[in-house]
């Protein structure tokens, strides 16, 4: 759908906004409903209320709101004036509610505005370009940068011939649109966070335009494409193209974008950062802010920080829906010469790796490490193999990979070859072993969580094992992308984990991959 249409049509919304920015304007102190100030514009309600948005960059509410205020106030300072009868006159229902909206706004009481205190939102005026309200702030324009859906090119035709795009066509075109955002925002996201934790920006004077910045220009924008994005997604559902989990990427997003975590993100938000939703002026308070922002996390999000907050919170969501989109199709491309022959997610009881390490055997040349390996792996082995007693169910010989519940950038690789034990299996001498539980336990590290993917493939191992290109491992890459596109968490960095499996023996190339993995009970 085209919100404007050609030139003509855009000078006739420009016309009809303007006659709605006046209706507005001339009944400040009476009740308007939408459906009076839309039809000024000879629009339906809801198509007018997107359009204002869109181009105006606020609710026709918010604007309704913030004029009412701005005039509150220099009502209250002419003498005489009394706070409920200017309450009454800007149509607030109790002196409390007026009071509560006034403070937010201004961020001091009615009773105590002064010249100096009061924040003017000036009328908007259209004259191509818009002016009025907030001045267009640094923070303002991080939020503009990032890569939202262009719905005006979502129209329902191909071309000049007028030809019906399919259905596949139009899931092809939000996929394109996943790709794009996901080589833009994960940038945006850490420079919202770095205007966070900017103290210069969070005076007492720039509260209520930070407020309008967060929760309009961020969290609301956000929802809006949520909900068309959801609504266009439902149109093409029946056609069988659209990847289902996409929509409780959505969901999750929602409910994130409205403080409230999914299930399995629990432990990572702060009461501090979901208070902001009905406090916000706490975010004054260094360390509500820190809360909120967490820290720069990186082009992949990956990126070790102190703090994991509420942006990177959203900035992992917004990963997420686009994750749900475009990786089904990236990892067919990425099966060149091989094939996934089955896909699970396996959750097993309490075990307990036993194994050595590979950085035994670590070599000035490839040569002499494998000739080290291949001298004192078999001896390993074979010690694991004469303890058949305590197998775990799961019993392959594996190449079992971590980084101690740290950051890749931070903790290097660690590879320990061995095998997946019952608990409490006792360790050989001369043996490493981790210890994995059923359910979630303790901070970051150890004990990891017997909760995985697993993915077994087939065809050429050449070809399975050309790993050029790659961030792990075509076999990783490949077990990854599943699991991000079927909108399932990976326990990154805590309990993040991975295993290289051998079916036919340590001697034999790998043939299918574990990954740690996160969904809450009863989804699979």
């Amino acid at each position: 759908m085209l919100l404007l249409e050609g030139r003509d049509a855009t000078v006739n919304w420009i016309q009809n906004l303007s006659k709605a920015i006046d209706y507005i304007e001339n009944n400040l102190t009476a009740d308007i409903s939408i459906d009076e100030v839309s039809a000024q514009a000879f629009s339906s309600s809801s198509h007018f209320q997107l359009v204002f948005h869109v181009v105006m960059g606020l609710t026709v509410g918010e604007h309704i709101r913030n004029r009412r205020l701005s005039l509150a106030a220099q009502d209250l300072m002419l003498p005489n004036s009394r706070i409920i009868d200017v309450a009454m006159c800007y149509q607030y229902d109790t002196q409390e509610s007026s009071s509560k909206a006034f403070t937010r706004f201004h961020g001091v009481a009615p009773s105590k505005i002064g010249q100096k205190q009061a924040r003017i939102f000036h009328p908007l005026v259209i004259n191509v370009t818009i002016q009025g309200g907030f001045d267009m702030g640094m923070a303002w324009k991080i939020t503009n940068d990032f890569h939202l859906v262009d719905w005006s090119g979502f129209d329902e035709k191909k071309g000049q011939d007028g030809e019906n795009l399919s259905a596949d066509e139009k899931y092809k075109k939000i996929v394109a649109w996943a790709g794009q955002a996901r080589a833009t925002n994960p940038n945006v996201f850490d420079a919202l966070t770095e205007w966070i934790l900017d103290d210069s920006q969070w005076t007492k004077e720039l509260l209520t335009e930070n407020e309008q910045i967060l929760m309009q220009g961020v969290f609301a924008r956000f929802k809006e494409q949520n909900a068309r994005l959801r609504m266009y997604l439902r149109k093409i559902e029946p056609s069988g193209v659209v990847n289902i989990p996409v929509f409780k990427a959505l969901d999750d997003f929602d409910m994130l974008l409205s403080g409230i975590a999914s299930k399995e993100d629990d432990w990572r938000l702060s009461n501090a950062a979901s208070g902001i939703f009905t406090d916000f002026s706490t975010m004054q308070e260094r360390s509500v802010r820190e809360q909120v922002a967490g820290g720069k996390t990186g082009r992949h999000g990956t990126d070790t920080t102190p703090i994991f907050g509420f942006i990177n919170h959203l900035k992992n969501c917004d990963a997420q829906v686009q994750w749900c989109l475009f990786m089904p199709d990236v990892v067919k491309n990425q099966q060149s010469g091989f094939q996934v022959d089955s896909f699970d997610y396996k959750h097993m009881p309490a075990m307990r790796f036993i194994g050595v390490e590979d950085s035994n055997w670590h070599s000035p040349t490839d040569d002499e490490y494998w000739e080290k390996r291949n001298a004192q792996l078999p001896q390993a082995m074979e010690v694991l193999n004469a303890m058949s007693e305590y197998k775990s169910g799961f019993d392959y010989d594996v190449l079992f990979q971590h980084h101690y519940g740290k950051g890749v950038d931070v903790e290097p690789w660690h590879g320990f070859y061995g095998r997946f034990m019952k608990v409490d299996t006792p360790v050989p001498e001369g043996f490493v072993h981790f210890d994995f539980t059923h359910d979630y336990v303790g901070d970051a590290g150890f004990p990891f969580q017997s909760k995985f993917a697993y993915a077994t493939f087939s065809g050429d191992i050449d070809a399975m094992h050309n790993n050029e290109g790659t961030d792990g491992g075509r076999l990783y890459d490949v077990t990854r992308n599943i699991i991000l596109g079927q909108g399932k968490a990976i326990p990154y960095p805590e309990k993040y984990w991975t295993a290289e499996v051998f079916l036919d023996g340590y001697d034999k190339p790998s043939t299918a991959y574990m990954f740690s993995a996160v969904w809450e009970d009863g989804e699979l």
